[in-house]
């Protein structure tokens, strides 16, 4: 185990809101950690990464008032596990879990929190880490233009760490995911916290599409 201390190494910012340079840091490094692992096996780590996972909150499940959601939900977990480009996901990429520095006028990140490093659909992370940030407007008015500054980033990682893999089928099927992960996560939110402010209308509008498209 290698263990650095951030403050010392220039990661000494925490931020509670940002702008859309220290988005885009985040979603770097995302990209980053995705187009390293993709293809691990996750030996020694969670057979499936987040917390949120299906299998983990049988509890949060059966207190899901929401029936169309609850009857969804392992469809939806099967989705995310059958695609075809597995990675490690973080688990519990939230804005919280991200230092940050400035080198040479650009904001850097720094993770933290790697208890629920696993294998996964990067899109778990990249939908967890907006929603953690944005509200729900900002969310829908910038989920096209996130998702694009994502991929770019991953295409770039991945062709230089696998030049092998198909990067369009790649970026298509995880583009498909977005929401799929989305209503993941808010299954797992609106099981355990029915008044949580992440459970908002652009939220909703994802779940019930992932719905839809499933039935």
């Amino acid at each position: 185990m290698l263990l650095t201390d951030l403050d010392a190494a220039g990661f000494d910012d925490r931020k509670q809101a940002v702008d859309l340079a220290d988005i885009h840091a985040c979603l770097d490094w995302l990209a980053a950690f995705h187009a390293t692992f993709l293809g691990s096996d996750a030996i020694g780590l969670w057979e499936c990464g987040t917390y949120w996972h299906l299998d983990t909150r049988p509890d949060e499940l059966a207190a899901l008032t929401d029936i169309p959601l609850r009857e969804a939900a392992p469809h939806i977990d099967a989705v995310l596990r059958r695609s075809d480009f597995q990675t490690l996901v973080h688990g519990d990429a939230k804005l919280a879990n991200f230092c940050f520095a400035t080198i040479g006028g650009t904001p850097r990140v720094a993770a933290v929190d790697f208890q629920y490093v696993g294998a996964g659909c990067g899109m778990k992370d990249v939908a967890y880490f907006i929603g953690s940030c944005l509200d729900e407007a900002q969310c829908a008015a910038l989920e096209t233009a996130l998702l694009d500054y994502y991929f770019g980033a991953l295409g770039t990682h991945a062709r230089l760490r696998h030049p092998a893999i198909d990067h369009r089928a790649l970026e298509a099927q995880w583009r498909e995911l977005y929401d799929v992960a989305w209503a993941d996560f808010h299954r797992f939110v609106k099981g355990w916290s029915p008044g949580h402010w992440k459970i908002n209308s652009y939220s909703e509008q994802l779940a019930r599409r992932v719905i839809r498209r499933l039935s």
